[in-house]
């Protein structure tokens, strides 16, 4: 016995998407066979079940409904799988045998669209690699929106640099070359940090000749500089172009131009800078509140959402640019009104382009384009509260901001107000719109009329009170007698269908208005249908209009929320120069200050120019370095992208790169040690800073010996004074360092002011100049609750490891017996009641890193 049609059907289109699941359309449902089947029910913990597939056996099957696939195609992609799309490409009703089937979309972790699924505010990133000669190229797009960019890396940090970026951007999948181990690698290891499907292509998806024949028979405007690694990124570009095309089954026309940039163009910051300065995601899990963008994002659109991120990862190195950001943020900060009238109208504004990067790829519903009505809406009364603005960036956006009020009244015309989720079951296009739908409406209603009487009617005749009239697809209209009633039945009733409790009947008068009715009914159904395709095509012919909107509308919701966090939380505008110096008067750390519940701030002084380069900072664990030198990056950060800064008054001199060392942790996955991932990280600092860059190292050479570390941490910062110039902020506990400052004019000792109040330190988070000569880490083991027999031997330890054997005996005899004081006797049993004595559950994260490194401490003797 052969197989069964469908299922001929099911394999012929499977055999071309080996590496993919295939939803197959059944009616009302999505339907996987054998192996998808199997994969899909346990990912996705729905029932498996069975059909027949001829031959005498069965397959294995599971479905989810059509209507809510995209929920279920949201947790594959997640867990690394494609998805095809097949649906039925003709009407089973007119259809004669099998209805044709085919693939009409291709769903991957990069080019997945449904806004009520993926992140709102965050890009949905496809990105493609390549190499051309000696560069390596990228492009990335956000499939949704149209957005498309290209970049190029040479020179022998060319491999750093794309990692970095990719770190920036981390695209949901990556193109690359299949052949091409070195890039293969690349992806590999950056799934480390965040999740990306590596997607090897055919070598010739990234030919230049190619490529470029297709980006410009696809694009509007497609200008690259001129380089070998921008070839490298056309090559890319190219690449992204096909697989769209090979996907998507349809043209992306929403996608215009490309836009090509350096990386250069913006501030720099690496990877790891990045992750330290918890930009956009915090140490503690991918959760944005304790961010700098969860700290700024007062955004009402996803739109604004998007822009404000991209801000934050990109600062600007155009001091006019950023001045002009400034200026417009001032202006929503000196007037109330303003800022309080636009949030009534951003809040409302759905995300204009991922509901456009759905009608081009011809996904859009009736409500989709709804959406688009009630935001296109709002747009004058936007354009009129920006009547009064003094900035010129603001004044800008109010003049270029279309208000589309032809595409709004395209849509208020066409489209009924509430439409079905489905486009095929009618109510999609107002009356008045389309003569014949309105004919057919009325022809329908008519008969729905003629129904309600005819019910009324027959039970008079019949005096069975409880007869209805009803409708299925299967009989069409019926009268329903329940089995008490029946011996009422007149005899012109045909019986149709026997029930447990019930009689169903025809009459040849009820055939001839159903033929009516239904007839009606498909025909203005499918009118409606055409009509909306109509429709929608139109509003795709308008995306460059819309697209135009949404940047403006992002970049106004993106300038707003910066002046609401600058509002709420007492930031000053900074004054930005060209002189290469940093001055900033009590300046407080944007995020920590937001974690802080019982306590206030302690605000801090920074001045760095060429009489101050370089700032020691020495003094206890859990003082603050660490949030100090921090908080400068941040404010430094914070005025390159335009925002108001946590400080009473900052001058801030552009700065061309952002590096941060700090911290520890093992690199398990590429097997380095802390020290040796310490070690990359300084070099990476060392080999790319500039006089004009901004330094931020955290206890350099902590991660080896004593010698070997002071020795490091000394040759490292002879390096930045002699070599590069860089402005330094290095926070140590070698304070040996402190002499720096007597053989260079640049160096500036700080510490953080300590009260001890006997046996016990109070910090009092001030920065002061002068040097430390203690780290007091029993005191602060004594902060962190360690247990009284932890501290005392702690302390005999350390005066015996300072020299004075008088004192290290008098501490030894004043307990209840006499200690050995033995360097390696330190108990495996005291560290243990250590950690037992500890509260971890009412330990912050960074509480629990200095107990730990309190702890290392003292199992070092330091």
């Amino acid at each position: 016995m052969a197989d069964t049609p469908m299922v001929a059907q099911y394999k012929r289109i499977k055999a071309q998407h080996m590496d993919k699941i295939l939803f197959f359309r059944l009616g009302d449902f999505y339907e996987m066979f054998f192996e998808d089947a199997e994969i899909a029910a346990r990912e996705l913990e729905i029932t498996l079940t069975g059909r027949d597939a001829g031959k005498g056996k069965r397959m294995p099957m599971c479905g989810v409904p059509y209507h809510a696939a995209d929920s279920y195609i949201a947790r594959l992609l997640e867990k690394g799988y494609k998805v095809a799309i097949c649906e039925q490409v003709e009407d089973p009703k007119t259809s004669t045998g099998l209805v044709k089937r085919e693939v009409t979309r291709i769903v991957t972790p990069g080019t997945f669209l449904d806004p009520q699924v993926l992140e709102a505010k965050k890009n949905n990133y496809l990105a493609a690699v390549a190499q051309y000669g000696t560069s390596l190229g990228m492009a990335i797009i956000d499939a949704g929106t149209g957005d498309f960019k290209v970049t190029g890396f040479n020179g022998p940090g060319q491999v750093e640099a794309l990692r970095s970026e990719m770190l920036r951007l981390q695209p949901a999948e990556c193109l690359y070359p299949q052949d091409d181990t070195e890039l293969q690698q690349l992806i590999k290891e950056l799934q480390q940090f965040f999740p990306v499907l590596p997607s090897p292509r055919r070598e010739g998806e990234f030919s230049l000749p190619t490529s470029l024949t297709l980006l410009e028979r696809e694009l509007a405007s497609v200008n690259l500089p001129e380089g070998e690694e921008f070839q490298a990124g056309a090559c890319a570009a190219g690449a992204i172009l096909f697989y769209l095309r090979e996907t998507q089954k349809v043209d992306p026309i929403h996608i215009k131009g490309l836009e090509a940039y350096r990386v250069s163009d913006y501030m720099v910051i690496d990877g790891t800078s990045r992750r330290n300065l918890e930009l956009t995601r915090s140490l503690r899990g991918d959760k944005t509140r304790a961010t700098l963008l969860g700290v700024l994002d007062y955004t009402f659109t996803a739109m604004g959402g998007r822009t404000l991120r991209q801000w934050v990862e990109q600062p600007l190195l155009n001091k006019e640019r950023i001045e002009e950001r400034l200026e417009a943020v001032e202006d929503f900060v000196a007037d109330s009104a303003l800022r309080t009238s636009l949030p009534d109208s951003l809040k409302d504004i759905y995300d204009l382009e991922r509901l456009m990067g759905k009608v081009v790829y011809q996904t859009a519903t009736a409500r989709d384009l709804l959406a688009l009505k009630r935001s296109l809406a709002l747009l004058p009364a936007i354009k009129e509260a920006l009547a009064g603005v003094q900035a010129s960036r603001l004044a800008a956006l109010r003049e270029a901001l279309d208000p589309c009020t032809d595409l709004w009244q395209l849509l208020e015309d066409a489209l009924n107000e509430d439409p079905p989720a489905g486009l095929r079951e009618g109510n999609l296009i107002k009356t008045g719109y389309h003569q014949e739908v309105d004919r057919l409406r009325t022809m329908a209603q008519k008969g729905r009329k003629w129904l309600a009487e005819l019910e009324v009617r027959e039970r008079e005749r019949t005096g069975i009170k409880n007869l209805k009239i009803g409708y299925n697809k299967v009989f069409g209209y019926y009268l329903e007698v329940t089995k008490s009633n029946l011996d009422a039945v007149p005899q012109d009733y045909i019986r149709k269908q026997t029930l447990v409790n019930a009689e169903r009947f025809i009459t040849p008068e009820l055939k001839e208005w159903e033929a009516e009715i239904t007839g009606a009914q498909d025909r203005c159904i499918e009118l409606e249908y055409q009509l909306f395709l109509e429709l929608r095509q139109r509003v795709a012919g308008e995306i460059e209009r819309v697209q135009r909107v949404a940047k403006i509308i992002g970049e106004i919701d993106s300038l707003l929320s910066l002046a609401l966090a600058a509002i709420k939380n007492r930031y000053n505008k900074p004054v930005l120069t060209t002189d290469n110096r940093i001055i900033i008067q009590g300046g407080r750390h944007p995020v920590v200050e937001q974690m802080l519940t019982d306590t206030p701030f302690v605000p801090n002084d920074t001045l760095l120019d060429s009489q101050n380069q370089f700032l020691l900072i020495t003094g206890p664990n859990m003082a603050g370095k660490s949030t100090y030198i921090r908080q400068v990056a941040l404010i430094v950060l914070m005025a390159q992208m335009g925002s108001f800064v946590p400080a009473k008054a900052a001058e801030i001199g552009v700065v061309d790169r952002i590096f941060t060392r700090v911290g520890a942790a093992d690199d398990l996955a590429s097997g380095q040690s802390t020290f040796m991932v310490e070690m990359n990280e300084v070099g990476n600092i060392l080999r790319n800073a500039t006089g004009n860059s901004l330094v931020i190292l955290d206890e350099i050479g902590r991660g080896t010996s004593t010698y070997d570390g002071l020795a490091i941490a000394r040759a490292v910062a002879e390096y930045i004074l002699e070599k590069l110039g860089a402005k330094t902020l290095f926070a140590t506990h070698y304070h040996e360092l402190t002499t720096l400052a007597n053989d260079y004019q640049q160096v500036k000792n700080y510490t953080i002011a300590v009260e001890e109040q006997g046996k016990d330190i109070i910090f009092l988070r001030k920065i002061i100049p002068g040097a430390s000569d203690r780290s007091y880490g029993v005191h602060v083991a004594r902060l962190a609750r360690l247990p009284e027999a932890v501290i005392r031997r702690a302390e005999e330890i350390l005066t015996l490891l300072e020299g004075d054997q008088d004192t290290a005996e008098e501490i030894a005899s004043s307990g209840p017996e006499p200690v050995q004081l033995d360097l390696f006797s330190f108990q495996e049993r005291e560290v243990l009641a250590a950690i037992q004595n500890l509260d971890p559950l009412n330990m912050t994260p960074l509480e629990a890193l200095q107990v730990l490194v309190v702890l290392q401490s003292l199992l070092k003797g330091e």
